[in-house]
């Protein structure tokens, strides 16, 4: 079934012409691209990656085997490596000169072990005596060198995300030296020792390449080391040991990954997790650091997430010519010894000519991690979780694996916490980018909205109102989630919105657990707002105390006076309003037609005199007369009260 894999190939892989004797295959880690190489570049060279729209096709010159190939930043510059002395570059600049020119390294009697771009026009020789920085210039077809350094190296790692070389010194090789890059200038850090399970005497070279890795996890640089122990009763195997590498500080180690077999192992970094693939028993195991491990204080142990797993099966069409019926795809073969791993999560397999990115799918975690606080930390972290928390969240609500009321508090304090995390650095935000104009500066970035905020919106719309509305679901239990949620909000010192109440009191209604609203009411464990009075309103006639509820919240709002007059208006309660009306304030300005208009629909005579008398009253205090303004239109209503009580019962003009 696909969906117990959590690990797949992509569907896209970038497709390129199968190893060879005739053709070879290289990988470029800076642009992440293939190129194959025929026939020396004599009769053709493609180019491809992943994110590339078009593949580069192109032919050089055969001037011997080349041992390493890449475009510069951007495919501007080619460099090709054919000799242990020297680079040769080739433009790929509109207007500048196509033909070939070379550098040979510095340093007398060095072998260049390889090559790296750090921009657009400069690039890193890493020969076996230092590292020499040059800057490209195509104009003139040639090379500046801007910095060098003299150091014995035996190989070397680059990490083009963070600009970062990393040379292997002294005779056992476990002495790392950094570089970082920037604008120009070549910074040497602070070198670091990676601990040796056994150092061999005489001396030799033990650590490797292939043993040591450097990838950004969660933004920070780590070096990660293969550590290899036979598996034994008291020694849990090959372990991964993580160390953090800063610019500023030496480089520490601060993970260990127990792996608790031994072998061979390939390492990628996926969407922050740490996936090891084990090629003996053709599994991957998955490593978070950002959760809990056994710490002494400095660092900290990790055993693996997940259960070992394969990778989901891939199958590569066969190709055959047209005239012949298709032939079923066949099964690639997974963990094969002629696969090479690159960071942070590329698998090619030159053989099969296949260059894949790996990825990994959620929602097969949800049933492997049983701990549901851990599965949503897990979740949390991962670049697209929304959905696939929020199906969590429901599936915790109800059905059969339904959680206990601690258990989804839990989970909902969570989410909140990254919830307010995120509203907390949007406010930061709005009120450093108010003072920044102010100043006419503006220098801090909007925080990016993951997919790890879940809002109340998102909440309500795909969790709380669907289990709301489960016929069967038990009221008390509903009831209590939808407390639980409004606690965790509150606890988070988050804005609660009026809709979850809403939610709230509609279930209480349809389950007839009126008592139960009027103490969340009378307690306020309900927030008053102006949409819930509305809606205590519309229940009245379920639920008679829930008008006067209403009126009694928007009292206390002190800020829908307005409201609370229309609601008295429709309740043909005139007096009561006019009274609201005098006790707030502003009476002077009120719309005479307005109350005279509800009033005369009572149908009742003595209201429409007492309301009628009340605005005579108010324009004399006003104007010093009775009368209605024009403005006022109230010519009806005058015509009206001299019809049922005679022109003799308005009030006189008074003249002095």
């Amino acid at each position: 079934m696909e969906e117990e894999y959590y690990l797949e190939l992509c569907q896209n892989p970038v497709q390129f012409e199968k190893a060879s004797s005739v053709n070879n295959v290289f990988f470029d880690e800076a642009n992440k691209q293939v190129f194959a190489v025929r026939s020396g570049g004599a009769t053709g060279v493609v180019v491809k990656g992943p994110d590339d729209k078009n593949t580069v096709s192109f032919r050089m010159e055969d001037k011997g085997e080349v041992i390493c190939i890449k475009f510069s930043l951007g495919n501007k510059i080619l460099a090709v490596q054919r000799t242990l002395k020297s680079v040769e570059f080739l433009n790929f600049i509109p207007d500048c000169q196509h033909s070939e020119y070379s550098q040979e390294c510095k340093t007398k009697n060095a072998v260049i072990l390889g090559f790296c771009w750090i921009s657009s026009t400069e690039v890193v020789y890493i020969t076996d005596q230092g590292i020499e920085f040059y800057q490209v210039q195509p104009e003139k077809r040639s090379l500046k060198l801007l910095k060098s350094q003299s150091i014995n190296v035996n190989w070397y790692l680059y990490s083009p995300e963070n600009a970062i070389i990393l040379l292997s010194t002294t005779v056992q090789g476990n002495v790392l030296q950094p570089f970082y890059f920037r604008s120009g200038t070549m910074l040497k850090l602070q070198k670091f020792e990676i601990e040796l399970q056994v150092i061999p005497k005489p001396s030799k070279l033990c650590l490797t390449e292939r043993d040591v890795s450097m990838a950004s996890i969660y933004g920070q640089l780590y070096v990660l080391h293969l550590k290899h122990h036979s598996r034994t009763p008291n020694n849990s195997g090959t372990e991964v040991v993580l160390y953090h590498l800063t610019r500023d500080t030496i480089c520490k180690k601060m993970h260990i990954l127990t792996l608790n077999r031994s072998g061979k192992f390939a390492v990628n970094v996926v969407d922050n997790l740490v996936v090891v693939h084990h090629q003996d028993t053709e599994t991957s195991l998955i490593f978070d650091i950002n959760i809990q491990g056994e710490t002494d204080g400095t660092v900290t142990i990790h055993q693996p997430i997940l259960p070992p797993m394969s990778i989901r099966p891939f199958e590569i069409p066969q190709a055959v010519p047209s005239a012949v019926a298709s032939q079923p795809p066949v099964p690639c073969k997974l963990y094969s010894s002629t696969w090479s791993v690159f960071q942070p999560d590329i698998i090619i397999s030159a053989s099969e000519g296949y260059q894949w990115r790996l990825q990994i799918k959620l929602q097969p975690v949800v049933n492997l991690l049983q701990d549901k606080g851990r599965l949503i930390d897990f979740l949390l972290q991962r670049k697209e979780c929304k959905m696939v928390i929020l199906s969590v969240c429901l599936q915790l609500l109800h059905g059969p694996e339904r959680g206990t009321l601690p258990v989804i508090a839990t989970v909902f304090d969570k989410l909140n916490q990254e919830y307010k995390k995120y509203l907390e650095a949007d406010q930061t935000y709005a009120m450093a980018v108010e003072s920044g104009q102010s100043r006419g500066i503006v220098t801090q970035k909007r925080p990016v909205r993951t997919q790890a905020v879940i809002d109340q919106s998102d909440m309500y719309t795909h969790v709380l109102s669907v289990f709301a509305e489960q016929k069967d679901g038990p009221h008390k239990f509903i009831t209590a989630v939808l407390m639980e949620y409004i606690r965790s909000l509150n606890q988070s010192q988050i804005v609660v919105q009026h809709y979850l109440y809403e939610l709230v009191i509609r279930t209480l209604v349809q389950h007839d657990l009126f008592y139960m609203l009027h103490q969340f009411l009378q307690y306020h464990v309900l927030s008053d707002s102006k949409q819930l009075a509305c809606l205590l309103l519309s229940l009245e006639s379920i639920y008679p105390p829930a008008h006067q509820l209403a009126l009694d919240m928007l009292k206390r709002l002190s800020t829908a006076n307005d409201e609370i007059v229309e609601v008295l208006l429709s309740k043909h309660q005139v007096l009561s309003a006019l009274r609201f009306i005098r006790s707030v304030g502003g009476y002077e300005n009120i719309s005479a037609r307005k109350y005279l208009d509800a009033a005369q629909q009572t149908g009742d005579e003595m209201l429409f005199y007492t309301v009628f008398r009340f605005f005579e009253q108010r324009n004399v205090r006003l104007r010093g007369s009775p009368i209605f303004t024009p403005g006022e239109h109230c010519e009806e209503h005058v015509h009206l009260f001299k019809k049922w009580f005679g022109e003799q019962a308005l009030l006189k003009i008074i003249l002095f």
